[in-house]
């Protein structure tokens, strides 16, 4: 079973049982979820000598699939479990590394003037990007390094990437935003003041400034938001869609500690949920730059709230006291993302890592919200 089967069966939240056989400590720390899926985990090295302990925990009348870190354990124990008998089994090609690397596009919806905003969805690692398609052209935003996805999809729908804009300075992946306006000719930004230590040339993302895209013109406007970095920046699109970087999340609100400033950022990212967002319209729909869970996935595998479900329901978004609020946000936080600051030099342009590094740099969840526990 290639990844991409895997996420659209996830996405549909059909019923599929997993047989992990990484080590326990890789399974607790990040694994395959949804709705519809059960995992059990049986160590590789505990079924060597036979799968006799995997046939007694696996019900005979549900799709199993075998999963490991790479692929080549997983495949010898399906196939294991075949001789022994048992049918639907199948094997994730590529094993967890291509599950942390397979994006899957979703439609959100439509633009004015025949254009469109396309979310990709990052299933084994809980990333969104997007790509704004107008009039042959595309914009995208918040790129993980998998660029050619994003060049093929625009291809496919016969575009040209004309910008790439990054909401802020990532610290728990490596921003394919350079990467992709170098292979297509595209214009590059990113807020400055997220920039002091960046290696290379890039277009100012600022307030006051219009983005467009396509002979309709469908628009981007930058809104400085910053708290999760000083550079945050969201993005309007259409007047309708409120792009939120890792400012705001559907279940969560986005840390201030990635870059070792989690003091001195507070009173910004309390400035920003508590008052910035509160004077926008109230019906804009909020698409993050991540999800912690896929509880938080919607309809057809969408992540999207309006602005005011969230001022209902986010526990991020009713702290009333400040002191509770600074207490919540910069001292009671999940672990911190791995590799997180490498990613952070390598965004930068800092460090190169090659693309094993790259990947091994990535691997397990975002952890970037705040309830991310």
């Amino acid at each position: 079973m290639t990844a991409g089967e895997l996420a659209r069966m996830v996405l549909a939240n059909e019923k599929l049982l997993i047989l992990d056989v990484r080590n326990e400590d890789a399974f607790a720390e990040w694994k395959v979820e949804g709705e519809g899926v059960e995992s059990i985990n049986i160590p590789y090295f505990n079924l060597l000598d036979g799968v006799e302990e995997a046939l007694g925990r696996i019900p005979d009348d549900r799709k199993l699939l075998v999963v490991c870190a790479k692929e080549g354990s997983s495949q010898f124990v399906a196939e294991q479990l075949v001789q022994a008998g048992r049918m639907d089994v199948h094997y994730l090609e590529g094993g967890m590394k291509a599950w942390s690397e397979h994006l899957e596009p979703v439609k959100i919806g439509d633009l004015g003037g025949g254009g469109a905003l396309y979310q990709f969805i990052r299933l084994g690692k809980g990333c969104l990007s997007y790509m704004v398609i107008s009039g042959g052209e595309a914009a995208v935003v918040d790129a993980l390094r998998l660029t050619d996805v994003y060049a093929n999809f625009a291809q496919a729908h016969g575009a040209r990437i004309k910008h790439t804009l990054d909401t802020h300075l990532h610290a728990d992946h490596i921003s394919g935003g350079r990467k992709l306006a170098e292979q297509s000719g595209a214009q590059y930004w990113l807020p400055p003041k997220d920039a002091d230590e960046v290696t290379f040339d890039y277009e100012r993302l600022e307030d006051g400034q219009w983005i467009t895209v396509g002979s309709t013109t469908i628009r981007i406007q930058p809104i400085y938001s910053p708290g999760h970095t000083i550079g945050s920046t969201s993005l309007l699109v259409g007047g309708r869609y409120l792009l939120t970087g890792d400012i705001l999340f559907i279940a969560s609100i986005g840390r201030p500690d990635l870059a070792g400033k989690a003091e001195d950022w507070v009173s910004d990212l309390r400035e920003t949920l508590y008052k910035r967002y509160q004077a926008l319209p109230q019906e804009l729909i909020v698409l993050p730059a991540h999800f912690g869970s896929t509880t938080e996935l919607g309809e057809g595998g969408r992540v999207m709230a309006t602005l005011s479900e969230l001022y209902r329901s986010n526990p991020g978004l009713n702290i009333g006291e400040e002191a509770a609020f600074r207490r919540t946000v910069a001292h009671d936080l999940p672990p911190q993302p791995n590799a997180y600051q490498a990613i952070r030099q390598t965004n930068m342009g800092r460090m190169t890592p090659d693309e094993e590094q790259q990947r091994e740099m990535e691997i397990g969840p975002n952890r970037c919200a705040v309830h991310d526990k």
